[in-house]
């Protein structure tokens, strides 16, 4: 598993770790990784033309330290200093004994910039806040022009450690080398897309506490999938219901039973008005024309993928003492009271309009701020909220650390992916998930699906349905 600290977090365990190593050496060890990272990207670093653009502070030193061990190795090194008066002292001589050269302000950038093989951004560190100031935006524009690699010290330049949020202008790398654990704006949109691929470097660091996030790998989803035993039944593998689908929408009906089956349920009922069509696709599936409380026995509940104005059901199906999760309409008509008052899991699942339409705020600002938004929801609600997006958020209601996953693929911005994944999560709660297990296990099997069904061209969700088999295989084996 992943797992991301707060910047507060980090700074203590480096104070706590430096008292007892000699000066400097905790530098040192970052350095050492960075180093190494920038010359796999190189492949051959004698002769090879190095920028380093410098802030003030550690960050830009730990980018110096590493363009004077560069250039001991025959690299011609240039550090641009955008903060000349407060520059790494130590960094800045041992660049210079290196043989390398420093130029200041960003004016003088240009040209070595165009000249540049790889690009190493030590301009602003994990305390950066907002965004870029105008003398390091204005780099940019000529950064972009290059064909340089472009290599981030610990954090993108300009992006928000604790939050993942983008405030203004920032540096776009194709490879962030991070220090002694991920940090959130690392694993989080939009700041991920600032980070290109992430290089982990063990720097010694002791990390107490819960983290501020995680993220499950495949040995972590294997150890929760439910595998059913020789005496298993139905029931013990989970029954879910589905009430989903309308005149207008059966389509949503037959991708979340489809989703349901899929993910290993012992048995689907489905509730609604699309069961000819549900049942004409899926006849194994038990079809029910009464209501939520007379389709019999089920062990979760998913409810609002396509339902349009069906609001009756959807507070037919918030009684219910099983685990429920709510879907698309769903949302938009469950009585935020209603969720509150559940005793049993509740798992709503919006995705960035429907949960903006859930906070009252602008869809843009929860794109902004998806850790924020994810967490504010679930506290709202009383539910754990699965935040879905190009890196799906799971939170619970209580805090704790909030689960994130990145296996997705764009092809998955398509009509009914999300019912598939409502039905899939939903099968993992009647097996016995809980909610953040049930919504991570999820998430990971419906993302990972998509790109084996997928495979680089489009992809319909149907495609992802019967996709999501190879994906548990693939994941168990």
């Amino acid at each position: 598993m992943r797992t991301a600290y707060s910047v507060e977090t980090v700074r203590a365990a480096e104070q706590e770790l430096m008292a007892r190593l000699p000066d400097g050496a905790l530098m040192q060890r970052a350095v050492a990784g960075l180093t190494a990272a920038c010359a796999e990207v190189l492949g051959r670093v004698y002769g090879r033309r190095v920028v380093v653009l410098v802030g003030s502070g550690d960050n830009g030193g730990d980018a110096l330290y590493a363009g004077a061990r560069l250039a001991k190795r025959g690299a011609g090194v240039v550090a641009v200093l955008l903060a000349p008066d407060r520059t790494h002292p130590g960094g800045l001589a041992a660049l210079r004994r290196a043989g390398g050269r420093a130029v200041m302000g960003a004016e003088a950038a240009e040209e070595p910039l165009r000249r540049a093989d790889l690009v190493l951004d030590g301009i602003v560190g994990i305390g950066g806040k907002g965004g870029l100031r105008p003398d390091a935006a204005q780099l940019l524009d000529v950064l972009g022009e290059t064909r340089a690699a472009v290599v981030a010290v610990d954090l993108p330049s300009g992006v928000e450690a604790d939050t993942g949020e983008v405030r203004g202008a920032a540096v776009r790398a194709d490879l962030t080398v991070t220090f002694g654990t991920h940090k959130p704006g690392l694993l989080v949109d939009p700041a991920r897309a600032y980070a290109g691929s992430v290089h982990l470097v063990d720097i010694g660091l002791a990390l107490p506490g819960e983290p501020e996030l995680e993220a499950l790998q495949h040995a972590d989803v294997a150890a929760l999938l439910p595998v059913p035993g020789a005496e298993s039944d139905k029931y013990r593998r989970g029954v879910v219901g589905i009430a989903a689908g309308s005149a207008r929408y059966p389509g949503a009906a037959v991708l979340a039973v489809s989703g349901a089956l899929r993910a290993g349920a012992g048995a689907v009922r489905y509730v609604g008005p699309a069961g000819d069509a549900v049942i004409a696709r899926f006849p194994e599936t038990l079809v029910s024309t009464g209501s939520p409380e007379q389709a019999g026995r089920v062990q979760a509940w998913v409810v609002g993928p396509g339902a349009g104005d069906d609001g009756d059901v959807v507070a037919a199906v918030l009684k219910a003492d099983v685990p429920v999760l709510v879907d698309a309409d769903g949302l938009r008509l469950a009585d935020r009271d209603a969720v509150r008052a559940r005793r049993a899991p509740t798992l709503l699942t919006p995705h960035a309009g429907e949960a903006a339409a859930l906070l009252g705020v602008p869809r843009e600002e929860v794109e902004r701020a998806r850790l924020a938004s994810v967490r504010e929801l679930a506290e709202r609600y009383g539910a754990t909220v699965l935040l879905k997006g190009s890196t799906t958020l799971v939170a619970s209601p209580g805090g704790g650390p909030v689960r994130v996953n990145s296996t997705g693929t764009g092809w998955l911005a398509t009509a009914g992916s999300g019912d598939v994944l409502s039905g899939l999560t939903g099968s993992l709660l009647a097996a016995g998930l809980d909610a953040l297990d049930a919504g991570s296990v999820g998430a990971y099997l419906h993302g990972l699906a998509g790109r084996l069904a997928a495979d680089g061209a489009p992809v319909g969700a149907h495609d992802v349905a019967e996709a999501v088999r190879e994906a548990w295989r693939d994941v168990a084996h």
